[in-house]
């Protein structure tokens, strides 16, 4: 596993590796940037970082070698360099034949200027295929419940981490509700550790925690009606009680101080909790292989316990949601040829989820979206910790996607820009609120 967080690459740690645009060669056909639906054969653009890198590539020469007649040419680019590029491409009408995509807001925006093909009628007359997949990885991939993107690879739900060595030192427990969240604070800095590590300059991290919050007091629909463009979405009463909850947190010294000059890209934030600096961090799945590498026998000695977001008092979400990426995506251009459509739903069914690239992404330490492929974890020295993310995320009733991967990019740097006043404190629930209730639908 990687040791650096690179989590806006996201889905996998690999994601980060420092490439370029490379056009892999031996696939079939013009895979250049230039290569889109005008081509004679079906295209794909991918990212880069190995392992992740590797395990596509291998997935797409499988394919293409039981497929001579629908091979589907492959170039590969860095994250940014991705997106930069596909933006480009889309709307100059020359996109690749499968389109990556996170979901969430990007492929709503690709809906909505008729730029991808509606997967619905793919998935009812393939059954097989979508029974095989996590049903929570499909929330990403719907649009006004048409489906339009597959769901693939990897699931990295956020999750509670916590230092079983601290616990022990203070003769506490794992807290199961958020009264018992709130009830540790005090206890913790008494003892001079830090209750939670945060690396709040990233501003992202402190986005889980508002996720989680708004899940569990007023559910997913709280923010499934922002991401519907509801007006005054953000002022639901869960909302307000949310961001109330938040900053009594901050204000408690709930969070390791100077947090606010903390980045998680240095993996700062997981040092305090492995260095028994802190006693917990909401975190994503991502770190425990990080935490592995760099923490000496933190993980190994079995120092590192984890649990899912524990139920607010009277809150209305469902315990077992979840937060965070439920998925990788695939979409089909719309501007593509009938033959190149053929060609890459023939990959959706065939080559994209198979028991080659199952075993592939468990060998890395990772969590196939892949119903049943628990079975297959024993021979991990990780399985515990697998079985518990798998877990996660295919019994969750509901896996919200991050929300600055579900809103649009305009809403989405709103959002980062005042959960980082919220947790300074310069301004109100009820500021946050209006303030994100003007950005509603752009």
């Amino acid at each position: 596993m990687a040791t650096t967080t690179s989590r806006r690459s996201l889905l996998t740690l690999a994601l980060a590796a420092p490439l370029a645009g490379t056009v892999l060669a031996g696939c079939g056909g013009d895979s250049g940037p230039g290569a889109a639906a005008g081509g004679d054969g079906a295209t794909i653009w991918i990212l880069t970082g190995q392992p992740a890198e590797g395990i596509r590539t291998d997935s797409i020469d499988a394919f293409n070698e039981a497929n001579p007649d629908s091979e589907l040419a492959v170039s590969s680019f860095q994250n940014d360099a991705f997106k930069a590029k596909i933006k480009t491409a889309i709307g100059a009408g020359e996109a690749p034949t499968i389109i990556w995509t996170w979901g969430g807001g990007g492929l709503r925006n690709y809906v909505e200027n008729g730029q991808v093909e509606d997967l619905t009628s793919f998935f009812e007359e393939t059954p097989a295929l979508k029974e095989q997949l996590f049903e929570s990885a499909f929330g990403a991939a719907t649009v006004d419940g048409k489906v339009y993107a597959v769901p693939c690879e990897d699931v990295s739900p956020i999750v509670l981490f916590y230092n079983k060595r601290v616990f022990e030192k203070v003769g506490a427990q794992p807290p199961t509700t958020w009264g018992e969240v709130m009830e540790l604070v005090p206890v913790f800095n008494a003892a001079g550790i830090a209750p939670f590590s945060l690396g709040g300059q990233s501003r992202w991290t402190n986005m889980m925690w508002l996720e989680f919050l708004y899940d569990r007091i007023g559910g997913p629909e709280v923010f499934q009606a922002v991401f519907d463009g509801q007006p005054d979405a953000w002022s639901n009463p869960a909302s307000i009680e949310a961001l109330t909850q938040l900053q009594d947190l901050v204000r408690a010294d709930g969070f390791v101080k100077g947090f606010a000059s903390i980045t998680a890209d240095s993996n700062a934030d997981q040092a305090l909790l492995y260095t028994d600096k802190a006693a917990m961090m909401v975190h994503g799945t991502w770190t425990y292989g990080s935490m592995k590498s760099d923490g000496g026998d933190f993980v190994t000695g079995g120092h590192l316990g984890w649990m899912n977001f524990p139920p607010v008092e009277g809150g209305a979400g469902d315990p077992s949601n979840t937060v965070g990426n439920p998925s990788a995506y695939y979409a089909l251009s719309s501007k593509a040829t009938e033959e190149q459509k053929a060609a890459a739903k023939k990959y959706f069914a065939e080559g994209l989820n198979t028991d080659e690239t199952t075993k592939a992404w468990i060998s890395v330490g990772s969590v196939p979206i892949v119903k049943g492929s628990d079975s297959q974890f024993s021979s991990s020295e990780d399985a515990e910790w697998l079985q518990f993310v798998y877990d996660i995320a295919s019994g969750a009733a509901t896996f919200t996607q991050s929300w600055d991967q579900a809103l649009s990019p305009t809403a989405a740097e709103a959002l980062l820009d005042n959960i980082e006043k919220l947790f300074g404190l310069s301004i109100t629930p009820q500021q946050f609120a209006d303030a994100m209730n003007a950005v509603i639908g752009s």
